[in-house]
């Protein structure tokens, strides 16, 4: 069956290296419901970031500035209808993870974080964790400063790979 293909991101991406593909991968790879983290030992890894989107390469940026070798960071590329089994089984891949967080640009409110969360808790094994950094709710999608916009893009980015604050559900 095919469908369409709607991609919504920002131009920049185009441009950015990590955001690209071989030809290759092009002409016979297919499009992955969920993205894996090749470059983390799976049994090693103690901690998750799921996410979607753009913030998963201010993500990256963050590892690599911390040397963080436990922290695997988990794309969710399809969010409806949600990857049920690609996600379930990436999950699956990190057995040692006792923590896992949601992060997203938008706010809180804004963003997938809502949709996301019961399918995220439904396949989480016993004694994880799952928390949330990003924005905190608000009526619009943006806070009309730049500097204020780079605060928080610091505060949710570092809330990643910190102290799970807040709301935290457990299994």
């Amino acid at each position: 069956m095919r469908r369409p293909l709607v991609i919504m991101s920002p131009k920049w991406i185009l441009r950015h290296k990590l955001a690209t593909s071989s030809l290759e991968e092009l002409a016979n790879g297919e499009f992955n419901n969920v993205i894996a983290d090749p470059s983390i030992d799976a049994a090693a890894a103690k901690r998750v970031v799921l996410c979607s989107g753009k913030v998963y390469y201010d993500l990256v940026k963050k590892r690599e500035e911390l040397g963080s070798d436990d922290v695997a960071i988990l794309r969710a590329e399809q969010l409806y209808p949600f990857p049920h089994k690609a996600f379930a089984a990436e999950l699956k891949k990190y057995p040692n993870a006792t923590d896992l967080v949601w992060t997203q640009d938008e706010p809180q409110n804004q963003g997938a974080w809502f949709f996301v969360q019961h399918y995220i808790h439904e396949n989480m094994t016993e004694g994880q964790r799952l928390g949330y950094s990003g924005r905190a709710a608000s009526a619009s999608p943006a806070v009309g400063y730049s500097h204020l916009h780079q605060e928080q893009q610091k505060a949710l980015v570092d809330g990643a790979f910190g102290k799970i604050k807040g709301f935290v559900l457990t299994k």
